[in-house]
């Protein structure tokens, strides 16, 4: 019986946009079992992405509201939903996808078989021809690589996104955290991994990180590029989270890193520029790139395009200025939506998973059970 929940629970989660493929290894099972108690994935079932109170999962678990309410709150704590909280009025709940969302909020309770069981599965997990269509991250250039001549959005300048924001929280990257776990990873910063608003909001509600002040966002975006790190927030123009990647250690930048054409794994608008004629041939450039998209041919520097994620690290290091950041052109300039769940809507349709129709049916039966909860 516990184990058809399991299976219930995979298939469930495969519907959402971020899906949740099965291994001939079984190595998905393994990872639900481990996070969820059987009674956590029965309930699990009943949630989706759409932000629902306690008294509509109740309705459609047929539970109390009450029982609802302890179950739901002790599965937020250990980050197997996400919870969304508003001033005056209860919590809503929502379905967490295993990337972006189950594997980071455990940055806490990490052991050598957890990260084993997720580096075995990663590959799989990581649907290439969809983030293809539908990248979940993006990339945005540090901030001197930007020259006073190139246009920039605001969301496409690190600053910008994180100015102004109401709340921020810091916790320890996960991934350089497990990295080093096994005796892996570099000596990069920790304390790099970002979330702001409503997600700083879990973050500090769980302990997952700390609160922290503009001035010290800032400060960790400054030592972000010294380390020759990527800046990758969620592929939507107002993201909840930025994170500060290695190429060694970031789960997702290792799998992208072997992919043959690694620039159309992640949204990006910009890509780097040589001047091979400048060149001193010091190699900075070739240490600073993530990607391994630089290289030195006879000492003079040399770019692979396939691998450019316009992070723009190889540009504010160089002492010649051989190296640029430059807008891609007009025709491959990615679209940057707007909100989370559009981009979430938009790599479930690339799967095959969500339609117009049952997007639609999906918030016809959340209205209609909100209205059945109030009786």
């Amino acid at each position: 019986m516990a184990d058809d929940i399991y299976e219930k629970l995979a298939r469930h989660l495969d519907d959402l946009p971020g899906g949740f493929p099965s291994t001939e290894s079984g190595v998905e099972m393994r990872l639900l079992r481990r996070l969820f108690t059987p009674d956590e994935a029965q309930l699990a079932l009943h949630l989706t992405l759409i932000p629902e109170e306690s008294r509509v999962i109740a309705r459609r678990a047929k539970i109390d509201r009450e029982e609802a309410d302890r179950r739901l709150d002790a599965m937020s704590g250990k980050g197997l939903i996400y919870t969304i909280s508003r001033e005056g009025g209860p919590p809503r709940y929502i379905a967490t996808q295993m990337l972006i969302g189950l594997w980071e909020f455990h940055v806490n309770d990490l052991d050598p078989e957890f990260i084993r069981d997720m580096d075995e599965y990663l590959p799989t997990l990581l649907d290439h021809d969809a983030w293809s269509k539908v990248p979940q991250m993006r990339t945005i250039p540090v901030g001197r690589s930007i020259s006073a001549q190139l246009e920039v959005y605001p969301y496409e300048r690190a600053e910008k996104l994180v100015r102004g924001r109401k709340k921020a929280v810091v916790a320890p990257c996960i991934c350089r955290t497990e990295r080093r776990m096994v005796g892996e990873g570099c000596d990069r910063p920790m304390e790099t991994c970002l979330s702001f608003g409503k997600a700083a909001e879990y973050y500090e509600r769980n302990g997952l990180g700390r609160v922290i002040d503009q001035e010290e966002v800032l400060g960790i975006l400054k030592k972000a590029e010294k380390a020759g790190l990527v800046l990758q927030p969620g592929n939507f123009r107002e993201p909840l989270f930025m994170c500060c990647c290695c190429g060694c250690c970031c789960a997702l930048l290792r799998n992208i890193k072997r992919h043959p054409r690694p620039a159309t794994m992640v949204s990006t608008p910009f890509e780097a520029a040589a001047n091979p004629e400048t060149c001193k041939g010091c190699g900075t450039c070739v240490d600073r790139c993530q990607m391994e998209a630089v290289k030195l041919v006879d000492d003079k520097v040399e770019l692979n395009m396939d691998r450019c994620i316009g992070c723009g690290l190889c540009v504010t290091t160089c002492p010649t200025g051989s190296l640029t950041l430059v807008r891609k052109p007009e025709s491959e300039q990615p679209e940057v939506p707007r909100y989370m769940m559009e981009t979430a809507y938009k790599l479930g349709r690339a799967r095959g998973k969500l339609n117009a129709a049952n997007i639609a049916m999906m918030h016809v039966k959340s209205k209609v059970d909100r209205i059945l909860a109030r009786r």
